[in-house]
């Protein structure tokens, strides 16, 4: 009779051949005869691991810590005149309303320059009604020459500081997708009073109205950079999306000039504080919104110019960005594979058990304490808790992705623009 599925035959087809199941006993068998040396190596990069969980934990209490005594401290009465600059390219997801908050800032004066290279850009129209509006007379727009040998960003940045009010003794700058709230411009330029502060920075927060998958891992793999800022005005960075500079600090540091051949403002401008020994102040109530979704591809390609900028402007953050990241993903692997091939209790599983556990703890923890204090100045971050607290885990993989891919290449794609990153110093635009 023939067999139809349902017989010995069959059943004994479906099952996994002999040879199979003793390839696996003999991997399992060979895993556990290693297993002291694997035990040793386990351990210490599983401890490495956990100490450095544990040092940025540590972190996040000192963060939110930092963002509540920041918010106790009295406004100040430094209130000069200050020049907003704002370098617009494309349609932002909402771009008329982040202009439109620019013109809802509690502040005494100041000025806003909106700059674009084209005037056939989409960006004219919104602008050109935020202009007609009539409420800021100061108000400008500038249309800059197309950039030859650095970023159309910085060749924005340099056109419009040139035409800066004469009044004006603070330069700040804002990107076009982000969304300040009112009291920022008055709380990014206060620190900027004492004569040994160089600049103040704000940074970005992600956030999306329907948010997808794509953005709110873009948001937790950006949160990690957001809480590296703090008191230390030392190892601080400025954010050229929300940073403030005396306009005779820029003068005297001649920043236009040092602009020239760059792509990265950001880069360029904290290694010119640094080099003058200029503190950088982080200022919590600077945080920005910065609206909008994106697609798995967005993700990917933002994530990785990132890292492609870091390693060519800051190679050491670069390094220690692709060991942090490639010691996690490996460990992490390591502790599951484990679990998986081990066939007995040992204390390597154990051990692999408790990594997870600890790691996971530590981390889960930093992510909300972190996302605590983003919430006391932009209180609708707090929707964001479930993403933040699991997607955690994703983050690390995505930055050892980005750090291999800036290995590899020096070529990014920015706001429609092509540039390859020749050094610090010198940018070209690609056809």
């Amino acid at each position: 009779m023939r067999d139809r599925g349902y017989g010995p035959a069959a059943m004994q087809k479906n099952q996994p051949s002999k040879s199979a199941v003793q390839r696996v006993q003999l991997v399992c068998t060979t895993f556990e005869l290693q297993l002291p040396f694997v035990l040793f190596l386990f351990l210490f990069f599983s401890g490495l691991l956990v100490y450095l969980s544990f040092r940025s934990f540590l972190g996040g209490v000192a963060y939110l810590a930092f963002f509540r005594q920041q918010l106790a401290t009295p406004p100040s009465s430094f209130l000069p005149f200050a020049t907003v600059i704002v370098p617009c390219k494309g349609l932002d997801e909402g771009l008329r309303e982040n202009l439109s908050a620019l013109l809802k800032l509690n502040y005494p004066e100041y000025e806003l320059i909106f700059v674009v290279d084209n005037e056939s850009d989409p960006a004219v129209e919104p602008i050109r009604a935020i202009l007609n509006d009539g409420s800021r007379l100061k108000n400008k727009l500038v249309i800059a020459p197309t950039a030859v040998d650095c970023s159309q960003k910085v060749e924005n940045i340099r056109t419009a500081v040139a035409h800066a009010n004469p009044r004006s003794q603070v330069l700040v700058f804002v990107d076009s997708d982000a969304r300040p709230q009112k009291q920022w411009l008055r709380e990014l330029v206060a620190p900027l009073e004492p004569p040994n502060v160089g600049a103040a920075t704000g940074y970005r927060w992600f956030l999306s109205t329907n948010p997808t998958f794509a953005s709110e891992l873009r948001s937790a793999w950006n949160a990690s950079i957001a809480s590296a800022l703090g008191p230390n005005t030392a190892s601080n960075f400025c954010w050229g999306g929300s940073t403030a500079v005396r306009r005779q600090t820029w003068e005297g540091l001649n920043l236009s000039e040092r602009l020239k051949g760059t792509l990265s403002d950001d880069f360029t401008v904290t290694r010119a504080m640094k080099d003058a020994a200029l503190e950088i102040v982080f200022v919590p109530q600077a945080l920005t919104p910065s609206m909008g979704n994106c697609t798995i591809k967005e993700l990917f390609e933002f994530t990785t110019r990132q890292m492609k900028i870091t390693r060519v402007y800051k190679p050491q953050l670069w390094a220690l960005s692709f060991f942090g990241s490639a010691l996690f993903c490996g460990v992490i692997l390591s502790a599951f594979l484990i679990i998986l091939l081990s066939r007995s209790n040992s204390w390597l599983v154990w051990s692999a058990i408790a990594t997870l556990a600890i790691v996971s703890a530590l981390s889960i923890g930093k992510a909300w304490l972190r996302l605590r204090a983003v919430s006391l100045i932009i209180p609708t971050a707090s929707r964001q808790f479930l993403p933040q607290i699991t997607l955690w885990l994703l983050a690390p993989p995505l930055f050892l992705w980005n750090c291999i891919s800036a290995l590899v290449s020096r070529t990014i794609n920015w706001r429609g623009i092509r540039y390859r990153l020749i050094s610090a110093t010198e940018t070209e635009r690609l056809k």
